[in-house]
């Protein structure tokens, strides 16, 4: 087999994040959090859309099933109904229908990542502000969520710096959680029925297998392997969540890699996002593709389509 082709499809964005790929539109969907811009690309067209969202940093775009003109979103802490067209440069309405952290002490905290599970229930975590003092993000201040259909949320985990990626296995038995800054992927028996997890334990850490840069955003292929973003790293790699161990890995063209999801026809197409955060000229110059998204074919397997959000 040949290697994976890697091809930019986009312009340099800050801070890419969220690719979620839409089946029933062939098309994928992806944020610029800092900017709160929100992104489609058609391949078949090859045309890009960009909306912005008024407010603060916007961090994942899910289809609402259903429905053609309607997404579940981050505005914040807050998670929000779009109504959108996927052409105009404007929404026709944003609905805000719930918030989490609505402690003072957690008034700067937003939310992160966030997927739909398998059966159609969102769920998201939050984070806390980035202190250029420290040079690092406010630790343990954020949690993890499901949301209801009624968008009630329910707190799953405290104590987590920055929420980052999430999979499932296809048995629904298992959830895949990545808070980024501890360096590993964690493994937690999934209750798909009552919304619970539990039993968490290490499925595969950065540190033990001698990888640069820390853990971000995730997918899951047909097989039950992990693709999992390297921020700092430079990479995407292939793992295998049973046993640990570090399968592959398909370079990218950008230091700060931030997500992945299975796309294409076929959904055996990787789309991948990446960051331009705090770049100096010499940074850029070796890595003229921060910011960008990917698309990265060739890489023998096939992965799920993005799961939209059901109500």
């Amino acid at each position: 087999m040949s290697a994976p082709k890697v091809e930019q499809i986009s312009a340099s964005v800050t801070l890419g994040e969220g690719p979620h790929w839409d089946q029933n539109a062939q098309a994928l969907y992806y944020v610029n959090i800092e900017d709160a811009n929100i992104h489609k690309y058609v391949p078949a067209t090859n045309k890009h859309t960009t909306l912005k969202i008024d407010g603060t940093q916007v961090s994942f775009i899910i289809p609402l099933e259903g429905t053609k003109d309607k997404f579940v979103i981050s505005v914040g802490k807050n998670v929000a109904i779009l109504t959108w067209d996927g052409e105009s440069s404007t929404p026709t309405e944003l609905k805000y229908v719930c918030a989490v952290d609505n402690e003072k002490e957690l008034q700067n905290n937003r939310l992160n990542d966030g997927k739909a599970d398998p059966t159609g229930r969102l769920w998201s975590g939050t984070m806390g502000p980035y202190h250029k003092s420290t040079g690092f993000f406010a630790p343990e201040v954020g949690s993890f969520y499901s949301f209801s259909k009624d968008w009630k949320p329910t707190k799953h985990l405290s104590k987590i710096t920055v929420s980052n990626g999430l999979a499932w296995s296809e048995d629904l038995t298992t959830m895949y959680y990545i808070d980024s800054v501890t360096k590993k992927v964690d493994a937690f028996d999934f209750d798909a029925e009552n919304s619970k997890i539990s039993n968490r334990r290490t499925a595969f850490d950065f540190e033990l297998n001698g990888l640069e840069g820390i853990p971000d955003g995730m997918a899951i292929d047909t097989e039950g392997k992990l693709w999992v973003a390297c921020f700092g790293g430079s990479k995407v790699i292939r793992v295998d969540p049973t046993n640990g161990k570090l399968l592959s890995h398909i370079p990218i063209p950008a230091l700060q890699v931030t997500s992945v999801a299975f796309g294409g026809p076929q959904l055996d197409e990787l789309y991948v996002t990446t960051a331009n955060i705090s770049w100096s000229d010499e940074q850029l110059q070796k890595y003229p593709g921060a910011g960008a998204t990917f698309r990265v074919t060739g890489v023998g397997v096939k992965g799920y389509p993005g799961q939209p959000v059901k109500l």
